[in-house]
């Protein structure tokens, strides 16, 4: 009579433990740790990551439209409404632009969230240049309040050179908040308004 495991039913065992170990230590890495998923994008350019400049001197403003378009989503935890105040502005490869995310915590309670991002197409991520934003900090909400939350950017004019790119004619920057690790139960709520003062946002 047969009362042990096969050989065969032994490295099927092995193998389906390790992948589920492998899917829960991903998983795990994805919503535990938003500076890491920062960190992985900015090293690798996952994601479409965006450039970061301080200023648009010296930049050119060339005669070529692009489309810019605005999306936001929220972790189906968090208790907030977050949208962009406008959808879809059209302007001239150098020109600076601004426009207004706003979140509002529809719930009873201080929530601080945090907000990564991505650009699509991915590659056009290269030429997207980032002024202010405010992804990867701690953003403060208390209960019924709404920010304000300004993205201030560019379009590189060099994309303009690249022959791929010639028929890129809308790039989608996307938004996703998060609950963040550090809540105001964790700090006071001065320290809590001083870090989230500290990323430029405005109350409504």
């Amino acid at each position: 009579m047969h009362t042990g495991e096969t050989a065969s039913e032994k490295n099927n065992l092995r193998v389906v433990g390790m992948c589920v170990g492998m899917v829960l230590a991903m998983g795990g890495l994805a919503y535990a740790s938003v500076p890491l998923y920062q960190l992985f994008c900015q090293v690798t350019g996952y994601g479409g990551t965006t450039q970061v400049a301080e200023t648009v001197d010296g930049i050119p403003v060339i005669d070529r439209d692009i489309s810019v378009r605005f999306d936001a989503n929220t972790e189906a935890s968090l208790n907030w409404r977050f949208k962009p105040e406008t959808r879809k502005v059209t302007l001239k490869m150098g020109e600076k632009m601004v426009i207004n995310y706003t979140a509002e915590n529809l719930s009873n309670e201080p929530i601080s969230g945090m907000a990564t991002f991505n650009v699509t197409p991915q590659a056009a991520g290269a030429y997207f240049n980032k002024i202010e934003c405010f992804c990867f900090t701690d953003t403060y909400i208390d209960p019924g309040e709404t920010l304000e939350m300004p993205v201030v950017f560019f379009v590189d004019p060099e994309m303009d050179k690249e022959e791929a790119f010639k028929a890129i004619k809308t790039i989608t920057l996307s938004y996703t908040f998060y609950e963040s690790d550090q809540q105001p139960e964790a700090v006071s709520s001065a320290q809590g308004r001083k870090d989230a003062g500290s990323t430029g946002k405005q109350k409504l």
